[in-house]
Order: C-alpha cells, then sequence, then structure tokens
C-alpha cells in the first residue's frame, strides 16, 4: 500500500472512532438532557474531554457562561493545594517574657466539631502569660458578594471571619418528653453554651426551629414534635468579639485585644493536615470551610484575608491561561454572581490531575454514594469522582469519569434556569454518565 493510501485510511479511521463516540453521545444528551421536555427552557452546558488523547467527545455551549453554584468550589480546592502546604496554620504569634500576641489565620477547624484534635486550644491552655490578639490582617466582609441576604439565618450562611470558633454556629438540641404536650417541658440546650439572649415561642409548632434575629445574637425559638433534633444557626460575628466572648469558658483565660504592631516574621501552631479539611469540605459542599479556605490562602499568599485581592490576583497569575476569563465573586459558590464556563471547570480539573497525585485527589472528592452523592452513581463507585453544584434553579456536576473500557474523561455538566426540582435534573444527568460509562 503506498503511504498516500495509508494516511488516508488512518484519516478515515480516526473520523470514523471519533464519530462514533460523538454520536452515541448525542444520542443519549438528546434523550436525557437535551430533549427532557422539563429542561427545554433550560441554559445547558456540557463538556466531555478525554486528556490522553486531547479529544472532545462532547461539547454544547462548553464556552458559555453559567452559574455553577458550588462547583466555584474547584478554583478553591486547586488555590488550595497550590497554596497551603500540608498542614494549615492554625495560628501565628510571636511571645514575649510576660505574653503571647495572636495573629489569627482564619483557620476553619478551630473549636469545630467534626475536628477533634485541637492543637491551638491545646497550646492555649498550656500557657500562664497574657494573651492578645490583632486581627489588622482581616480586609473581608462577613458576608459575601452577590449572598442571597434572607438567608442569614440558615447554616449554609455562615458569616466569615479571622478567628472562627465552633464553625461559627450555635448548635441548639431540643429534647421533648414523650407523652408531653406542654412546649415548657421541651429541654432545649446550646453548644456552646451562650448567654445572648433567647425568647421561645409559648406556642408549640410542627417542626423545632430557631431563628437569629438579622442584626444581634438574639434567637427566637420554637419548640416542635420532634424527640430529638439539632439545628445549627450562624451567629453574628462582630470581627472577632464573638469569638473571644466564646473562648473565655474554652480556654479559661481572657484574650485582650491588642493594636501592638507585629513583627514580620511569625512563630506557627499547625492545625490540621490540609487534605482532611479539603475532604471535609468536597464531601460535604461545605460553604464556609470553602470560604475560610481561600481566605487563609489569601493570609498566607498576600498576608491579608481578602477573597477579592485573592481571587484577582490568582486570575492574572496562576489562572491566566483558563480558557473563559471567569466572573469570580467568593470560595464557596454562594454567590449569583460568579459565572464560569464548563471549559473553565475541565480545565482546572484537569491541572490539578497533572499537578497532583491520583489517589490524593480520589480521598478529597467523593465517589458514587459518597457526601453529596451520597444517593447517586452507586454503579460508579471508584469510578466517578466529582462534585456537585445546587442553587434554586441551577444544578452543576464537574468532575473525573473512568468508563467500562477504562477511558478517563473529564466533565462539566451545568444547567441554569431550569423550574424543576434539582433531585429531578441530577438524575436526568446521572442517566447520561451512566450510558457514557456504559457504552465507552
Amino acid at each position: 500500500m503506498r503511504k498516500s493510501s495509508f494516511v488516508a485510511c488512518l484519516l478515515l479511521f480516526f473520523c470514523f472512532t471519533s464519530g462514533s463516540a460523538q454520536k452515541k453521545i448525542n444520542f443519549n444528551t438528546a434523550k436525557d438532557i437535551l430533549q427532557n421536555k422539563d429542561l427545554a427552557s433550560a441554559h445547558i452546558g456540557i463538556y466531555i474531554y478525554e486528556p490522553a488523547t486531547g479529544k472532545t467527545w462532547y461539547n454544547h455551549n462548553a464556552d458559555k457562561y453559567f452559574v455553577p453554584a458550588s462547583n466555584t468550589k474547584l478554583f478553591t480546592l486547586y488555590t488550595a493545594l497550590k497554596t497551603l502546604g500540608d498542614s494549615v496554620a492554625g495560628m501565628q504569634y510571636y511571645e514575649t517574657e510576660n505574653a503571647i500576641y495572636l495573629k489569627p489565620t482564619g483557620d476553619p477547624t478551630f473549636l469545630h466539631s467534626h475536628f477533634p484534635v485541637q492543637p491551638v486550644v491545646k497550646w492555649l491552655q498550656q500557657t500562664t502569660k497574657k494573651v492578645y490578639i490583632n486581627d489588622s490582617n482581616w480586609q473581608s466582609k462577613p458576608l459575601g458578594t452577590g449572598w442571597s441576604w434572607d438567608d442569614y439565618s440558615t447554616y449554609y450562611m455562615t458569616e466569615r471571619n479571622a478567628l472562627p470558633v465552633y464553625g461559627n454556629v450555635i448548635k441548639w438540641t431540643q429534647i421533648r418528653q414523650e407523652g408531653s404536650d406542654n412546649p415548657e417541658d421541651n429541654i432545649v440546650y446550646s453548644e456552646p453554651e451562650v448567654d445572648w439572649k433567647v425568647r421561645f415561642d409559648p406556642l408549640r409548632t410542627s417542626v423545632f426551629n430557631v431563628i437569629r434575629e438579622r442584626d444581634e445574637n438574639v434567637f427566637k425559638i420554637s419548640a416542635g414534635t420532634e424527640i430529638l433534633k439539632t439545628i445549627e444557626v450562624p451567629f453574628i460575628t462582630n470581627g472577632i468579639a464573638s469569638a473571644l466572648e466564646l473562648l473565655k469558658d474554652t480556654l479559661h483565660q481572657e484574650i485582650s485585644l491588642s493594636d501592638q504592631n507585629y513583627p514580620q516574621t511569625l512563630k506557627t501552631v499547625y492545625s490540621q493536615p490540609l487534605d482532611s479539611i479539603l475532604s471535609y469540605m468536597m464531601h460535604n459542599s461545605d460553604n464556609f470551610m470553602a470560604e475560610q479556605i481561600l481566605l487563609m490562602c489569601a493570609g498566607k499568599k498576600l498576608g491579608v484575608m481578602s477573597d477579592k485581592k485573592m481571587i484577582d490576583t490568582l486570575l492574572h497569575d496562576e489562572l491566566k491561561n483558563i480558557p473563559q476569563a471567569p466572573s469570580w465573586a467568593d470560595g464557596s459558590g454562594l454567590s449569583r454572581y460568579n459565572l464560569f464556563t464548563p471549559k473553565d471547570f475541565v480545565w482546572v480539573l484537569e491541572r490539578m490531575k497533572n499537578e497532583f497525585a491520583w489517589q490524593r485527589l480520589t480521598a478529597i472528592f467523593p465517589t458514587g454514594g459518597e457526601g453529596s452523592l451520597k444517593n447517586y452513581y452507586k454503579p460508579l463507585v471508584n469510578n466517578l469522582y466529582a462534585k456537585t453544584g445546587t442553587l434554586t434553579g441551577q444544578s452543576a456536576l464537574s468532575g473525573y469519569l473512568t468508563t467500562r473500557k477504562n477511558k478517563q474523561l473529564i466533565f462539566s455538566i451545568i444547567i441554569n434556569n431550569h423550574r424543576i426540582e434539582n433531585a429531578e435534573v441530577r438524575r436526568a444527568v446521572e442517566r447520561f454518565l451512566l450510558d457514557v460509562w456504559e457504552g465507552n
């Protein structure tokens, strides 16, 4: 066979194989997503890419901007992996003969119930010196740009600050005396215990609930019919004032504010292994963790905890070659000002895969049946690792998929402005990805 004939046959072969994959994915997508009558008016973006060959398997609006919800955490994750090292700094300080001067780092695990080992607490409890703190490195606001203001009392919109404690929430628990219809017989307690104002609704409702006043730490408690229920309610941080108030009983000493100028070189008390925090953030899609992690990255890289300055720096530095420059507003994805494209997420996922060990990434990401994927993708355990994203009318999923024939794909699927339940959208995406896995 002449060389020119061989090359022509080879080109036809590649065109045929590429076209076959595209055709199959087209069919499944049209069936489950693009031709889904409930999503006919939605804005849909899909990008599926095979990094080993550089082949695009599917592209539908992949260079268009979408509100990605918690898929934004993928960029926070990448930033943390690049910036924070193996363990996070729980507190920085310098010491004199009579005093310790603290500089908070924004560590979200300080006294957080998920992290029972507390090196910073143990260290502070051991000192007999006076303790002072200065939070002049804080340059952000408690709530992020573009957050929904009326969600202030819900657990997923916790305030940010330089010295978070207890996850910046109060856990309220109700224990109802079985057989009693008198709300006054209910036992209600908080963790940690607080001296802030509490108001009880005299009438029992069907659901135990606690709502905080918008501008002060006053909590209205409504008794419910549940035998046992715990809910988390964010408290107003007032900078670090609320944290210092709550720490008195825990540390058995008082930490005082200081306007002392700190030296440039400080010692560090390390807190938790970084990957344990990132895994918690990704498995639980924890907004508070994501926000504080991005602020910690800013503190380490820039010397100040400013999400805006950190994002601007990243977009002009590590992320300067991103396919479509995003509108990036926060670390968690709570903001509807966030605008990214599906290609952006595939790009950052490929960078993570190239720059960090696969075993490390699969320990951080949830797989089928885990975390935010608990009720989804159970047939794809250890074959799919992905991050969900959910806001009202917005649904996203981006991650890694290894097909039945052992082809590793990177994908991003974002569906905006739909009018159906997010669970229905997630099931449609699940059927589509299961077909991609099965047929390839």
